[in-house]
């Protein structure tokens, strides 16, 4: 009945407010703040409080919603959405090579991230930075960032530094006009470049104030500018050294001036930055920082019960996350794999990838088994995807070396940090302490015998 969806905190605080739990008691053990908690039931007993056209608190809800008859409309809805009636539907699978959809059921929440991402944006003047190597889960993620900002009525562009030309990273001027250009036309503003930028003062300059006196004072209400993939920057030091600080100097003016405060700054990178910047000049160390971990064994079974797979006790899944983790596109692949070779007529559509060769009539756990006997060869479900990993290492002598150190220290591997710093953005190691070790025993199987 709510105009648009439940956040997974305000379901939080209807089900356990149901129970008689307290706000306290509900910060704890979901680990929020206790105001925070407070502050969102108190907008959602407002809007139930107008939904049902009578008032609506932490006392009575439960008094007042349970006695009430559900409507035939109601009725048909929970039917349309029953998973008992799913089951035999024909259900067409998402190859995992992109961001997933907004309505894709295969999207898996890593609580608290969504709420604290919701929660910043709205909140005038912020920097929201999202790091995560790649196939993490970064642009599913921003997909639902953007479309809830879209919902608070916000105008919302997003730019991904990899789709620039190489050429504006080595010309700063070059760079911010096309950066301003871009927003510009995103917002559905006439670019004036021209009546704004003054080489007399500097590029710098001229495009915070192109932003200021144009950008934002044509536009009405938030502006949330999403800037993807900005690690891409760190491979041009010069650039980084100006560019960055300039970001920290428009959240800085969100503290003094008004009208900054319409900008709200989302930045994804995929590592930890390598260039040297000045502590009080750095974006990296401003606004709420969220790292995407590896989905935990919770989460990988829920996973797999969104693709209805009948694995009755647990080994299965420790056995997966005993070879890729928690890694999400790796354990996605293994689960749309093993749905689309046991029951492909079921799920298939023209638009889904064809599976590979395996003997489909194997038994399942026999599928299973031999997926995972291959996951670490050039034969297996992920040949694509790690040829692309040595690829990457082939075409890079320093960092090929670097990698090929970790898998044989075991370990104890220490690597220049520039070259650790890399090889963390392609999702192939982790950092344990000071000491570095490969991701996942996939990567740490097949690059072993590769390199």
């Amino acid at each position: 009945m709510l105009p648009k969806p439940l956040t997974r905190l305000q379901e939080l605080i209807l089900r356990e407010t149901w129970e008689g739990k307290t706000y306290n008691i509900i910060a704890q053990e979901s680990y929020y703040g206790p105001e925070r908690v407070r502050k969102v039931a108190a907008e959602l007993w407002v809007s139930l409080t107008q939904v049902l056209n009578e008032p609506i608190n932490k006392v009575n809800f439960r008094k007042k919603l349970e006695p009430r008859e559900i409507t035939l409309t109601q009725q048909q809805l929970i039917r349309q959405n029953s998973p008992l009636n799913n089951v035999n539907r024909k259900m067409p699978l998402e190859f995992p090579d992109g961001p997933l959809s907004l309505n894709s059921r295969f999207y898996i929440s890593r609580p608290p991230i969504e709420e604290l991402a919701f929660t910043e944006i709205m909140e005038p003047g912020s920097v929201l930075r999202i790091k995560a190597p790649q196939n993490m889960g970064k642009s599913s993620l921003l997909l639902r960032i953007l479309a809830y900002a879209n919902h608070l009525n916000y105008q919302t562009i997003s730019l991904d530094f990899n789709q620039a030309e190489e050429s504006l990273f080595t010309d700063f001027n070059r760079f911010l006009r096309w950066l301003s250009a871009n927003v510009s036309h995103g917002l559905g503003l006439e670019c004036q470049l021209e009546n704004y930028w003054d080489e007399q003062i500097g590029s710098k300059v001229s495009c915070t104030i192109y932003f200021q006196s144009y950008i934002l004072q044509n536009t009405q209400g938030p502006i949330v500018l999403s800037l993807n993939e900005v690690n891409r920057i760190f491979e041009y030091p010069e650039l980084a050294k100006e560019f960055f600080p300039m970001l920290r100097v428009w959240y800085e003016e969100a503290r003094k001036i008004e009208i900054w405060q319409k900008l709200r700054l989302i930045v994804t990178y995929s590592t930890e930055i390598y260039v040297p910047l000045n502590l009080n000049q750095s974006p990296f160390n401003i606004g709420l920082p969220l790292s995407l971990p590896y989905f935990t064994y919770e989460q990988v079974k829920e996973l797999a019960k969104c693709y209805q797979l009948d694995w009755a006790g647990n080994s299965e899944i420790e056995q997966l996350m005993a070879m890729v983790g928690g890694h999400p596109y790796l354990v996605q692949l293994a689960f749309y794999h093993l749905v689309s070779i046991s029951t492909p007529s079921l799920y298939l559509t023209s638009t889904s990838v064809p599976p590979p060769e395996y003997d489909c009539h194997l038994s399942p756990q026999a599928q299973f088994e031999q997926l995972l006997q291959q996951a670490p060869t050039n034969v297996g479900i992920y040949k694509d995807h790690l040829r692309r990993l040595l690829l990457s290492l082939e075409n890079n002598p320093e960092l090929k070396a670097a990698f090929e150190q970790v898998i044989q220290q075991k370990g104890s591997s220490k690597i220049d940090s520039t070259l650790a710093y890399k090889l963390d953005s392609m999702g192939l190691i982790i950092f344990n302490g000071d000491q570095l070790e490969p991701s996942c025993e996939l990567y740490r199987r097949y690059f072993q015998e590769q390199l």
